[in-house]
């Protein structure tokens, strides 16, 4: 184990440090996130309730706090984002014999396995239980004290570190933004920028994810089912399809952050923004709240109805990403509710009658996709040769059985739309309602293939994402639109 220092009561660097050691700050300049947040996070993500007792922990100080959360919400550090240009300084360092140090505001257990896992890290400095926070003149003073003023290299990336760095024998930087250049230079001209990370604008855009709005899509299904095709129809229905894109990508940058080591551990969700720490996760929680501020504030143009169908949404995708996804089965049914939600939000928003048919369909189609998205996860974490995800409730052999339930509700969603067919209602609706009979075989096919393709490990982990991007999909769904066109 990496040792922590304990201040030299001589305040000068030992005598076999011949060479002036580098000390690393750790939160934003080793790493692309910071350690404080997410312990946070995963307190949340373990136990909603035990935020309560934040202000607590706070209250005695931020070094209690952080000594509270690291016990209470220990961090898997394997897959944290490093950054590579102070990965390189390190090496460097390293490889010139001169001693490397971290140096955080982090309390020193997290510290001290950073340091493993970088490896060569002649010590560290953290915050303690007891011992105060670690930042800022408190920082300085522990590094003034072990190795005396001037005595050391420091490199940092914030304003706090702007204490430290006029001890520092030569200062070295992280700057995520222009205007902390300017600052450095001007008060420390010799200064060395050793990366200038940039938060863009697309990665905001990434982290809402806005392919996932297509399946908002099912916020018109009413309106086709209906046939109301009005001015005053559309224009509701499509102010309720921009409040459900807005609630989603809230939700989704929720279930992101609270999320955060299975993503990093996933290949393909380890690129996502948030996981790779291309944006700070204090970002993602204002603009989560701003989104929902703004889904739920245009949903009272539309009827109160439409209002607490969304409010249920976003009760149900909380719920989802707090506790009910790792409920055995319970988490395949709300997914396919949460589906089902947004077509009673069309229905709702139109202020139209419920229809039993649509909304059997509905239920059973999207249990269906919900049951073939966790058997995509299953099969493709089993031909990697890989466990399925810890706290899921889902084993590789459960594929025996969910399968064949993937299947089932499928065609129980195709025999709702033959029993339909075969009621009076069709007739009202439809000029030549024998003609939709049609539909039956070309859902049952799509659903049928959906089913192979996932057996085969070729899905997409999100069903809905593989029929928008899937060529035969959309053909499937022209013909299926064809099909309803000669029938009106």
């Amino acid at each position: 184990m990496t040792p922590t220092i304990e201040p030299s009561s001589h305040g000068k660097p030992p005598a076999s440090n011949n060479a002036i050691p580098l000390i690393v700050d750790v939160d934003g300049t080793l790493i692309k996130t910071d350690l404080l947040h997410e312990n946070v996070m995963q307190m949340v993500a373990r136990n909603p309730l035990e935020l309560f007792r934040l202000p607590a922990w706070l209250a005695k100080g931020k070094h209690h706090l952080k000594c509270e959360l690291a016990l209470r919400a220990p961090l898997d550090l394997a897959n944290l984002p490093l950054r590579g240009e102070t990965v390189s300084l390190i090496h460097s360092a390293q490889a010139e014999g001169r001693p490397v140090y971290l140096a955080s505001a982090s309390e020193t257990g997290l510290v001290q396995q950073l340091a493993e896992r970088i490896g060569g890290i002649a010590g560290v400095f953290g915050t303690e239980r007891g011992g105060g926070n670690n930042a800022g003149s408190a920082k300085a003073a522990r590094l003034n004290a072990q190795f005396g003023e001037g005595g050391y290299d420091y490199v940092g990336d914030r304003p706090v570190d702007l204490a430290v760095w006029p001890s520092a024998n030569k200062v070295l930087a992280v700057a995520h933004d222009d205007r902390f250049v300017r600052t450095i230079m001007e008060r420390f001209p010799e200064a060395q920028i050793i990366a200038q990370p940039r938060t863009r604008l697309a990665y905001y855009v990434k982290a809402m994810r806005p392919y996932q709005w297509s399946k908002n899509l099912l916020i018109g299904l009413s309106l086709i089912a209906g046939q109301h095709f009005d001015w005053c129809s559309i224009a509701v229905t499509l102010l309720a399809f921009i409040c459900f894109c807005l609630a989603a990508s809230s939700a989704y940058l929720v279930n992101d952050l609270l999320d955060l080591p299975g993503d990093r551990a996933h290949h393909r969700k380890s690129k996502r923004p948030f996981a790779s720490g291309d944006l700070p996760i204090v970002n993602g929680l204002v603009l989560a709240v701003v989104l929902m501020a703004a889904a739920l504030g245009l949903s009272l143009l539309l009827s109160w109805r439409f209002v607490f169908i969304l409010l249920v949404y976003v009760g149900l995708t909380l719920s989802y990403s707090l506790y009910l996804k790792r409920r055995m089965m319970i988490d395949v049914v709300v997914l396919g509710g949460l589906y089902t939600i947004r077509v009673l939000g069309g229905i709702a928003a139109g202020e139209t009658e419920y229809s039993p048919w649509l909304l059997m369909f509905s239920l059973f189609l999207f249990l269906s996709l919900a049951v073939v998205k966790r058997c995509s996860e299953l099969i493709a974490g089993r031909d990697a040769g890989k466990e399925p995800a810890p706290g899921r409730g889902y084993r590789t052999e459960d594929l025996a059985v969910l399968l064949p339930l993937g299947a089932a509700a499928g065609y129980a969603s195709v025999l709702v739309v033959m029993l339909y067919l075969s009621s009076p209602q069709v007739s009202s609706l439809y000029s030549h309602p024998f003609r939709m009979w049609l539909i039956c075989p070309v859902l049952a096919y799509w659903i049928s293939r959906a089913l192979m393709i996932a057996n085969r490990g070729e899905m997409h982990d999100d069903p809905i994402i593989f029929a928008v991007t899937d060529r035969i999909s959309w053909l499937t769904g022209v013909v299926a639109a064809l099909i309803i066109a000669v029938s009106v």
